[in-house]
């Protein structure tokens, strides 16, 4: 059995910030800060990260629904070769590839779609989430 992990996040506010990674099979690699987002069903990436490590938007795997302050957006979803954070890495890791508007303070969302892989406690106090087993 693994031990717990804890990772200290940014906090700005109320809000927790964190950094990851994603990277091509060319070797290229974006390292992003994300916004820690319970309230997104999906991580959300800039559509410049995706395409700068080879991905196609314009052949996604599908394109999601997306619900937003100003609407609903459709967004292509694609599958990064890999995605790091929070100690993690996964492999052909599907993200929306959408931009946030010009002043967001962060690149992207972590959504839900990753934390659903791991045992998680966000400890917002502290501003820390603890990994309590790596995905299988």
């Amino acid at each position: 059995m693994k031990k717990d992990k804890s990772y200290k996040l940014h906090r700005q506010g109320n809000l927790l910030i964190l950094r990851a990674a994603v990277g091509g099979i060319d070797g290229s690699v974006v390292v992003l800060r994300l916004l820690l987002d319970t309230g997104a069903s999906y991580t959300m990436l800039p559509v410049e990260a995706v395409e700068a490590i080879g991905c196609d938007t314009h052949h996604p795997l599908r394109r999601a629904h997306i619900i937003t302050a100003n609407g609903v957006i459709v967004a292509p979803v694609v599958a990064v070769p890999w995605f790091h954070c929070l100690g993690q890495c996964l492999e052909k890791f599907p993200v929306v590839a959408h931009t946030l508007p010009p002043g967001a303070f962060v690149d992207g969302l972590l959504g839900m779609d990753f934390l659903v892989h791991f045992g998680v406690t966000i400890d917002v106090s502290r501003g820390e989430v603890i990994l309590s087993h790596p995905p299988n």
